[in-house]
């Protein structure tokens, strides 16, 4: 894990790796990623031509939206007037450049998660994780070298399910996995409000869905799997909960330490 964590902060950004190999220092590693975010705004700016504010715009909420206990995108806190259809072509662009990975709900957790795919329903996440962090703690190099030593010993009290998240993004996507959640809210019954995190096609069985919740902290529950489980068991395979611990299997659900997600 402490290597994993390491792995967290300095992204897969050659540049930033060489660096790394060569210091060991994190505060140059960060340097060098403040430097391509930069070369990603200005590429925004040069080519995506006619739209490019709204592209700006949505690229800089990314680690604001994230770091939410919900973690799909308002556009509300773009403007209270913004509409997806005005946006839909700046998220797609961020998406076809592979700066990002977007994540979009499955309103039915079934075989062919494309056909029930809501367009308007989505998460953003940084298609790097070593460049969220370097986005989201951009204050000063002191304020990045105490999030590096948090990390690293495992201490950082906010937005750990931010970067846990979103490196599993990250590696669905180098799996050529496409993303999918699912979320739903019900004020009249509780028992149906639930967010699981990624529905990915069981690997065992093809024609069924399996739920994969992210937990990134030592303690948690698991009431959105359970609800998940009982309203749609007929459609389920393998459950997966990925998070800091070993690999154990209590009933049927797969614990999965975080960088075993690449198995699946």
């Amino acid at each position: 894990m402490k290597l994993f964590r390491q792995y967290l902060l300095i992204g897969g950004m050659p540049q930033a790796g060489i660096e790394f190999l060569n210091t060991n220092d994190y505060t140059k590693v960060d340097r060098i990623k403040r430097d391509i975010l930069k070369l990603y705004k200005n590429d925004i700016s040069k080519y995506a031509k006619g739209y490019e504010h709204k592209v700006l715009s949505i690229f800089d909420e990314i680690p604001s939206q994230l770091s939410k206990h919900e973690k799909k995108f308002m556009l509300s806190s773009l403007s209270k007037d913004a509409r997806f259809r005005d946006y839909e072509d700046a998220f797609t662009w961020l998406d076809e450049a592979m700066i990002t990975n977007v994540c979009f709900n499955a309103s039915d957790p079934n075989f062919g998660l494309s056909l029930n795919r809501d367009r308007l329903t989505l998460k953003m996440y940084m298609a790097d994780t070593g460049l969220l962090l370097s986005q989201a703690f951009s204050e000063n190099d002191d304020m990045h070298q105490e999030v590096a030593k948090a990390i690293i010993q495992d201490r950082l009290e906010v937005n750990n399910g931010m970067i846990f998240e979103n490196i599993v993004a990250q590696m669905f996507t180098a799996l050529n996995k496409k993303l999918y959640f699912y979320s739903r809210a019900d004020n009249q019954d509780r028992s149906n409000t639930m967010e699981i995190d990624f529905l990915i096609i069981d690997q065992f069985k093809p024609t069924k869905i399996s739920p994969v919740e992210v937990k990134s902290g030592k303690n948690y529950t698991t009431s959105s799997m359970d609800k998940f489980s009982n309203k749609f068991k007929d459609k389920l395979g393998k459950k997966y909960i990925i998070h800091t611990k070993d690999l154990t299997q209590k009933d049927d659900v797969i614990y999965l330490p975080v960088y075993m997600t690449m198995f699946l």
